[in-house]
């Protein structure tokens, strides 16, 4: 078998979550994915630091309440900006705690899901997450953007930066973005392909220095470039 022929390697998973019940329930369903190794487990955002830098996974589970550190301090510790190698963390939480999901996503998670969400959903949205996308469905991302938009201050200088950094249509594309919009809808109100908004994301994440959409998402808020902001 060739190197091109070898199966590819499995997603390395860590769960992070206080509650016993639940880290037994996650770690049955993920370990039970082909594409998948559960790699280790932590109860508090202490271990969940210390674990996923001894066991380097490439997705975190991360709960938002725990013990000793919450989640979104350990987030902050495994991938905010001054971070190494950051895995990519996967903030699980519910509706209730929203106001910890925007602070989570600015302290550097990749996304979050409803903790009541479907097996299939969390499992895709591993998936999702370890290729280096955001895990922010359209409507999560409008709802999020509708309880939070009024406390990202805009400031000019953002906004200068982000124009002058972006094309005409790249910035039409990066305002839809900030919207909640998936490529699919954009490429229909844009009238182009999915894979040109695809090519037009891509490009404008490696522009302005962001690692997916929930930072683009921040990003257009704070620079006062989407509806509420401006």
């Amino acid at each position: 078998m060739s190197q091109s022929d070898a199966p590819p390697k499995p997603i390395r998973v860590l769960v992070c979550d206080d509650q016993a019940l639940v880290r037994t329930g996650y770690v049955t369903i993920f370990s039970a994915q082909p594409d998948m190794e559960v790699v280790g487990e932590a109860e508090n955002g202490h271990e969940a630091v210390q674990a996923a830098r001894r066991l380097r996974p490439d997705v975190v589970v991360m709960d938002i309440r725990m013990p000793l550190l919450d989640g979104i301090q350990a987030t902050s510790q495994l991938a905010g900006p001054d971070a190494e190698d950051p895995p990519r963390v996967l903030v699980v939480t519910t509706f209730n705690v929203d106001a910890y999901v925007y602070d989570a996503l600015r302290a550097g998670a990749s996304g979050f899901l409803l903790k009541d969400a479907p097996p299939v959903e969390l499992v895709n949205g591993i998936r999702t997450v370890a290729r280096g996308e955001a895990l922010l469905a359209p409507a999560v991302t409008r709802h999020l953007i509708g309880h939070f938009a009024e406390h990202i201050r805009p400031t000019n200088p953002e906004g200068e930066k982000v124009v002058k950094a972006l094309t005409p249509r790249e910035l039409e594309v990066f305002r839809q973005v900030a919207e909640g919009l998936s490529n699919a809808e954009i490429a229909e109100a844009l009238f182009i392909a999915p894979e040109t908004v695809k090519t037009y994301v891509s490009r404008i994440l490696a522009k302005l220095g962001l690692r997916d959409r929930v930072q683009a998402v921040v990003l257009a808020h704070r620079a006062g470039l989407v509806s509420g902001t401006a």
